[in-house]
């Protein structure tokens, strides 16, 4: 059984063209499977959210390949026009601000996206109140968004990032406006959810103490991607 989730070839990226030209990207290759959390790290500046972007078909490659699942969407040009419906119906994002709509409800912002994409009202609400009862605030269903904590907040992010069952989850710096308490507690809600709805990860993040968390550690170095295993498990996790 194929297991590969995301699958990256060759990708390259850069800004500007002749003297300005700037590499960002030149050569990444790497796989990430289903059920794995996979932390993305990199110093400032060398590509780790242009990076995702990519991969979320958000941000177009210079050049390279990219599947998704067992779709190829992108070699040395996007495969599809249908990009928007390749990120609304294969992926959900997390970042590290929330980015909820401050004037619908809690339960409007989850359902959201798959009512777009032509869910039921009543099947997208049933769905959604099933994550936030998942995530511990299914009581705040109702609520507004300034009404819930900063915590609260990035867990209804992640429900509504899980709304449209995507295969692929990408987050940016989704702990970094938390304490350590509330950081660990989301990156561990990351890897029960990779495993629950065996979903791929990738975390960009520049918390090492986050690391023992994760499977495995996807690192940027001189513009391209090498795999490292995870460090021993610290004793504050």
């Amino acid at each position: 059984m194929n297991r590969q989730s995301i699958k990256v070839e060759n990708l390259v990226k850069n800004f500007g063209k002749g003297d300005s030209l700037v590499e960002v990207i030149n050569g990444a290759s790497f796989e990430v499977n289903k059920g794995e959390l996979v932390a993305l790290i990199a110093p400032s500046g060398a590509g780790k959210t242009t990076l995702l972007m990519m991969i979320g078909c958000v941000e177009e490659p210079t050049s390279g390949t990219i599947w998704l699942g067992d779709e190829k969407v992108y070699e040395n040009r996007w495969l599809t026009k249908e990009t928007r419906k390749i990120r609304r119906e294969k992926i959900g994002f997390i970042f590290q601000a929330h980015y909820l709509i401050p004037f619908l409800n809690i339960l409007e912002n989850v359902t959201l996206v798959p009512q777009t994409n032509g869910v039921s009202k009543k099947e997208s609400e049933a769905f959604a109140r099933e994550l936030l009862d998942y995530f511990d605030i299914e009581d705040k269903a109702e609520s507004m968004p300034s009404s819930l904590s900063g915590g609260q907040n990035q867990r209804a992010a992640i429900a509504r990032a899980l709304a449209n069952k995507p295969q692929i989850i990408l987050a940016d710096e989704p702990t970094a406006a938390l304490d350590l308490k509330r950081s660990v507690d989301v990156v561990k809600m990351l890897k029960k959810i990779a495993l629950d709805q065996d979903v791929a990860i990738i975390m960009v993040t520049h918390d090492e103490a986050m690391l023992p968390l994760c499977d495995r550690i996807l690192k940027i170095e001189n513009k391209k991607v090498v795999s490292t295993e995870v460090p021993k498990k610290s004793h504050i996790l």
